[in-house]
Order: C-alpha cells, then sequence, then structure tokens
C-alpha cells in the first residue's frame, strides 16, 4: 500500500525529491557518469548499453544536440574499449517531427557505429511510434547496415505478427514487456498474458534472431528463459540477459556467475525525469525501499 502511494504523489513532488529516487536508475548526468558504470560492470564480466536520456522531442535544434549526444556516445564506447553498445528513443531523434529528417539522423550514428563495429538499439516507444520504428529498422538494414536491432515488446498484441514479418532480417531483438500505457484494444493488460505472449515470442525469437536480449526481471520468465536455454543447449553466443542498472542486481551477479551473458542498460543525461517515473511506476517495490533509505540511512 505504501509503495504504491509513494508512486501516486510522486507527480506531485519536487523533481529534486523525485531525483531522490530516481538516482538509482540513472548513470548520472554526463557521459562520463555512464562509462564509469560501464568500466565498473566490466570487471564483472558483464556488458552495457548506453542511453542518452531524452524522448518525445519536438523541436530540431534539440535533436539535432540529441544525435550529436549519441555520436560523442558512439566515440567513447570505440576510444574507451568498452563491452557496450548505444541505444536511442527515435523521437529523441526527431522521429515525432519528420520521418525522413529521423532517419538521416539515425543513419548518421549507425554509420559511425558501423565503422567500428558498434551496435545500436532502437528503442520501442509507445504505439504511434511503433511502425515507424520498424521502418526504421528495415530501411536501415535496406541501406545495407547490419548493426542495427530493435525492441519488441510482450504486451502488444501485434508483436508476434510483427517478429514473423522480420525473420528474414534474421534481426538481434531484445524482447522485454513493455512500460508504455495502451489501449486494451492494442495491448494485453493482464499479467499472465503478457508473460504468456513473452514466452511465446521468446520461443519464437531464440530460434530466429542472431542474437536474443531476453529483457526481463521477471523470475518466472528468467527461469522460463534458463530452462528453454539449457533443454535446447543454445549458445551463449545467441543470447543474453538485459536489466535496468539498479534492479535486481543479486539475480543479475547470479545470472553471470552461471556463465550467461549479462548486460544493464545504462541512460545518462539531464532529461532523466519522464524516464525514472516509468521506472518507479514499473517497480513500486522500489520506490518504497528508496522512501525507507531515505529516512534510515540504509540502501
Amino acid at each position: 500500500m505504501l509503495n504504491k502511494l509513494i508512486v501516486t504523489i510522486l507527480p506531485l513532488l519536487p523533481k529534486p525529491l523525485v531525483y531522490l529516487f530516481a538516482k538509482k536508475y540513472i548513470a548520472g548526468s554526463e557521459l562520463k557518469d555512464a562509462v564509469t558504470v560501464a568500466k565498473d560492470f566490466a570487471k564483472l564480466g558483464g556488458k552495457t548499453t548506453i542511453d542518452v536520456l531524452g524522448e518525445f522531442v519536438q523541436s530540431k535544434k534539440i535533436s539535432l544536440n540529441e544525435k550529436k549526444l549519441s555520436l560523442k556516445v558512439i566515440e567513447k564506447i570505440h576510444q574507451d574499449n568498452l563491452d557496450s553498445y548505444l541505444s536511442i528513443k527515435p523521437t529523441s531523434q526527431g522521429l515525432g517531427i519528420d520521418y525522413t529528417f529521423a532517419y538521416e539522423n539515425i543513419k548518421e550514428v549507425v554509420t559511425l557505429a558501423n565503422n567500428y563495429g558498434i551496435l545500436v538499439r532502437l528503442d520501442m516507444e509507445n504505439s504511434p511510434y511503433t511502425d515507424l520504428t520498424l521502418k526504421l529498422y528495415t530501411d536501415l538494414r535496406d541501406s545495407g547496415l547490419d548493426n542495427i536491432g530493435f525492441v519488441i515488446q510482450a504486451y502488444m498484441k501485434r508483436s508476434f505478427d510483427d517478429i514473423v514479418n522480420l525473420k528474414s532480417y534474421k534481426p538481434n531483438v531484445r524482447l522485454c514487456k513493455g512500460i508504455y500505457v495502451e489501449s486494451s484494444e492494442i495491448a494485453y493488460k493482464d499479467k499472465e498474458q503478457i508473460k504468456d505472449n513473452f514466452k511465446k515470442l521468446f520461443d519464437f525469437l531464440i530460434e530466429n534472431t542472431t542474437n536474443l536480449g531476453i529483457a526481463t526481471h521477471d523470475e518466472d520468465l528468467i527461469l522460463y528463459a534458463e530452462n528453454q536455454i539449457r533443454e535446447k543447449n543454445i549458445e551463449t553466443t545467441r543470447y543474453e540477459f538485459q536489466m535496468l542498472l539498479g534492479v535486481r542486481e543479486n539475480r543479475r551477479d547470479d545470472l553471470l556467475k552461471k556463465g550467461h551473458n549479462v548486460r544493464i542498460y545504462v541512460p545518462f543525461g539531464k532529461d532523466w525525469y519522464g524516464y525514472s517515473t516509468r521506472r518507479l511506476k514499473e517497480n513500486p517495490a522500489m520506490a518504497g525501499h528508496v522512501f525507507k533509505s531515505l529516512f534510515t540511512g540504509n540502501n
């Protein structure tokens, strides 16, 4: 009850106070903060994906700045030889403004990354951008760039058809539950339905992708994936478990110890508010934990 209450009142709180709840999920405001997290996790044997926070941009000037930051991330991954790649939200690059404008921005980033052998992942945002994001993927692939991946959300009813339609590309896919608020006409609302669809998508993707990112903190789904990987003798090069920064760190480390590849999502930047509040709404228990730590000093 307390956890849900905290999440409910978050929008009413001053941003500096919300940041106390959110900082566990973000590396910091600068690229150097993300690099530090990536290097620290590499010492444990883990991999990372770095994300410049920002979404739903409606200014070409801001989008161009987001592109510059993304190019800096690519350069830094290359210079520091990080076991990392870049995740980008297409609307940060202008997808909500003009498709061609966004495509050219993203293509510039993906081309630089391709020169260095670095992957770029297109994050999947809410439903108005699903078709456009998948079109970005196919257009980039058709242009000759194969260092590009995308995200599939298990709560979307269309997702299985989407991956079947893209099967010929043998794509690199991150599979997650999904977090944006969507209509029941297009998205599953029942938790068990979402989990069942996640498993259905997993079964198809593990056989039809170059690499599958199993992006979940749900213990049932992690166990399901572990069992299928073991039973089908799936090579470790064909999959990895993926988690958010600051979430289920003990389970994350356990997966590493078992010999699985594990990658954490490392967001940074000044535009942290929207991302962080969604994470806290998804995981009310984390909000409650942070709230208690503010008064006890225990983290």
